[in-house]
């Protein structure tokens, strides 16, 4: 399916080799402002980036567990040179306006961005595995966000935790966490 998807017309596939952690966003322009939200956050920590872009007519969500590294040599690369890393979601649900859900394999870091966003946000942040909705829970070994070494974590941002007026402090919270992460990443080798 990632094969398809990126070659139809408009579909952009980008990807950054700037430090051991990466940052990804696999579904940038369908769901709104993860893309920006991946690439300014890994611009501050600095951190590697891999994001695929399709225009908003386009709509087609291919699930991330089918994001096969075989069928794209960026996203192979991408996941080779980093040993951890953070995939940007968007979800929706009614009674979860200004949440943040962390999944993902990695509960070390999810407690962690958990922490940092919580602290400089008024977001509700979700890292309880058993109280993350079972399809947002990032956890099938199939996610490209669950393949480097250390894993990762899958952020399910909602509309709210997308605002532009939440969105700034949000990125500087990851970008801290991240920039820390990285820098341990590159004591221990």
């Amino acid at each position: 399916m990632l094969a398809e998807l990126l070659a139809e017309p408009g579909v952009t596939e980008t990807a950054a080799h700037n430090g051991l952690v990466g940052v990804m966003a696999m579904h940038a322009g369908l769901e709104p402002a993860t893309g920006e939200i991946a690439e300014r956050v890994a611009h501050a920590a600095p951190a590697s980036s891999y994001i695929v872009t399709q225009p908003h007519d386009l709509a087609w969500h291919v699930p991330s567990t089918h994001y096969d590294p075989r069928a794209s040599d960026r996203l192979f690369r991408f996941l080779d040179h980093v040993r951890i890393a953070v995939s940007i979601h968007g979800f929706g649900r009614v009674d979860m306006d200004d949440t943040i859900l962390l999944g993902g394999t990695n509960r070390r870091l999810a407690a962690d961005l958990g922490a940092a966003i919580a602290a400089e946000t008024s977001l509700r942040t979700i890292v309880d595995l058993d109280a993350i909705p079972a399809a947002l829970r990032g956890l099938d070994p199939r996610n490209p966000v669950n393949l480097p070494e250390f894993g990762g974590v899958q952020l399910e941002l909602s509309p709210g935790a997308r605002s532009g007026t939440v969105r700034p402090r949000l990125i500087a919270a990851m970008a801290g966490v991240l920039a820390v992460e990285q820098r341990g990443l590159c004591v221990t080798g």
